[in-house]
């Protein structure tokens, strides 16, 4: 189950792994553009040009799209942003529904755990695969991979990094649940912390803050959605910055 490019490539290594796909899941198509063209998600493209077997989920209370998922009778849920399962999606398969979380949790549970890292100047980040649960982002830990964030990172170069990344965590995570090796880390709650989804009132800049700050979240906010200022009257879009000392 999944949306964006960022899950592309735990899907690729899913299918070049032993593991059997036998759905593929992702939202309906949307209008885009100003022609408002209908367009598949990322996954729902790569599904159809690849011939899996590919289910789009409207509505988590469309009876007959729970039925269809149900007669599958999958193992495991593999959830790569996507949204917010219901329980009784999350309990369907055999061995639950695991995520790709693009943090080390329980730092920055939520919508946005890339670009936050970024624009707070965090030198490291990583990946969580965890089962999930109700509450968002609490479940246990099965496996973390951590990595270095460059200084020249931005929101799409660490995303590419750390969906491969994902991708690797992804098949250690499986072999662990399939050789019954399984030994979940209980996230603390106490060190939890936020990554909220980037609003619109969020993208313009604001020149009394230091450069080091500007700089992360342009950084976090490059090249989508952008972080902006306007200049004699004019909205101009800032995707890289860099700071001096003079």
């Amino acid at each position: 189950m999944g949306n964006p490019k960022f899950a592309i490539s735990p899907l690729k290594s899913l299918l070049a792994s032993s593991h059997e796909i036998v759905a593929v899941i992702s939202n309906p198509p949307k209008p885009m553009g100003r022609k408002k063209i209908l367009q598949h998600t990322d996954v729902g493209k790569y599904a159809l040009d690849n011939n899996l077997n590919f289910i789009e989920l409207d509505d988590f209370n469309n009876s007959d799209i729970f039925y269809k998922i149900s007669c599958l009778k999958v193992d495991i849920f593999v959830v790569v942003a996507f949204r917010i399962l219901p329980s009784k999606y999350i309990e369907l398969p055999r061995f639950g529904s695991i995520n790709i979380h693009a943090s080390l949790l329980p730092k920055y549970r939520g919508a946005a755990p890339i670009q936050w890292a970024l624009m707070n100047g965090d030198k490291f980040t990583g990946v969580s695969i965890f089962q999930i649960e109700k509450k968002i982002d609490t479940g246990g830990i099965i496996h973390v991979e951590k990595i270095k964030i460059q200084n020249e990172d931005n929101f799409e170069t660490l995303s590419v990094k750390l969906s491969e990344l994902g991708s690797k965590a992804l098949i250690k995570s499986l072999r662990l649940i399939e050789d019954d090796n399984l030994k979940l880390l209980v996230q603390d709650n106490k060190k939890s912390t936020r990554a909220p989804k980037i609003k619109k009132e969020m993208l313009r800049i604001n020149w009394s803050w230091k450069a080091e700050k500007i700089n992360n979240w342009v950084r976090g906010l490059s090249p989508f959605p952008c972080m902006y200022t306007v200049y004699k009257g004019k909205k101009l879009k800032i995707f890289k910055t860099r700071i001096v000392n003079n």
